[in-house]
């Protein structure tokens, strides 16, 4: 039994990592499972990619949400060669906590010469939510890690917006074990005043961070502004406000909203587009997106 003092929470992790698989030269979009790792509440799944993409792992949750207290791990490796696709089954829901944080940890490592997309739906953060997300990139030689997060501040649709509570997602990214980038959006307290103030997110109640990380990474800059723009085609410029920047190693997208719908329509498009003109890919996303 447990009670107030000491509640139950849930420690679920997973692991995955993909190797190259048979004739993978003449396949490059073909890695084989090398090791697989899971508790509850967290489930891995593989469905068949469409012809010509890449291999995919879809992460599940099965407890339906994190509640204050709970701690959910996942790793996403691709070894030298080797390109994988890791997504999420559906948007990551974080309920009203009565005073425990969520804990979230994200670590994706790209080998040499390898590939790894990072592309979850949105986390829902219920208003009084508390939630703490690191996400940890990490790069070899010649790998390039693509991955990105969406951030939707309430349940809107049921007229509920994330007012009081706790959100801090904290990016660490690293090339060869040199740290590139570092970033942290905090917002705890009165996060509505801070949602709603002009020179903040003024309004907004969706946001949404992509990079591209690898060696030469900066010189994919004006494709990511050009991708925004065909992107955001048939929008006026205020529906969504989205931005890209570039440093040694690293593409940095933004994107702002006050429609969650509008930016998770935008994003995607553009997440299409930049896949396909950076890696040759397909331009389409993977079908749990497309429903």
């Amino acid at each position: 039994m447990s009670d107030a003092s000491n509640p139950i929470v849930t420690d679920g992790r997973a692991e995955v990592a993909f190797k190259p698989g048979p004739d993978s030269a003449d396949k490059p979009g073909f890695a084989a499972l090398d090791h697989l790792y899971y508790r509850d509440p967290m489930k891995i799944l593989f469905p068949r990619p469409m012809a010509g993409d890449l291999v995919t792992a879809v992460l599940v949750t099965t407890s339906g949400g994190m509640v204050g207290g709970d701690h959910l791990a996942f790793e996403g490796r691709v070894r030298a060669g080797a390109s994988a696709l890791f997504t999420a089954q559906a948007a990551e829901k974080i309920y009203r906590s009565a005073g425990p944080d969520c804990v979230m940890s994200v670590d994706l490592v790209a080998e040499d010469n390898g590939w790894l997309e990072w592309l979850p739906h949105e986390t829902i953060l219920f208003d009084q939510a508390r939630l703490r997300r690191k996400t940890s990139v990490s790069v070899v030689g010649s790998g390039q890690v693509m991955a990105g997060e969406i951030m939707v501040f309430g349940r809107l649709a049921r007229g509920e917006v994330f007012a009081t509570g706790l959100a801090r997602d904290a990016w660490d990214v690293s090339i060869d074990g040199r740290p590139v980038w570092r970033d942290a959006l905090h917002l705890e307290g009165d996060v509505l005043r801070m949602l709603d103030h002009p020179a903040s997110f003024d309004g907004a109640r969706a946001a949404a961070t992509a990079i591209l990380v690898g060696q030469g990474a900066e010189d994919k800059l004006d494709i990511a502004r050009d991708c925004l723009v065909r992107a955001s085609e048939g929008l006026t410029d205020t529906d969504v406000l989205c931005a890209a920047t570039a440093m040694k190693g690293i593409v940095i997208t933004r994107f702002m909203a006050r429609d969650p719908m509008k930016l998770r329509r935008v994003y995607g498009a553009w997440w299409k587009q930049f896949r396909h003109e950076t890696r040759g890919l397909p331009a389409r996303l993977p079908r749990l997106w497309e429903i």
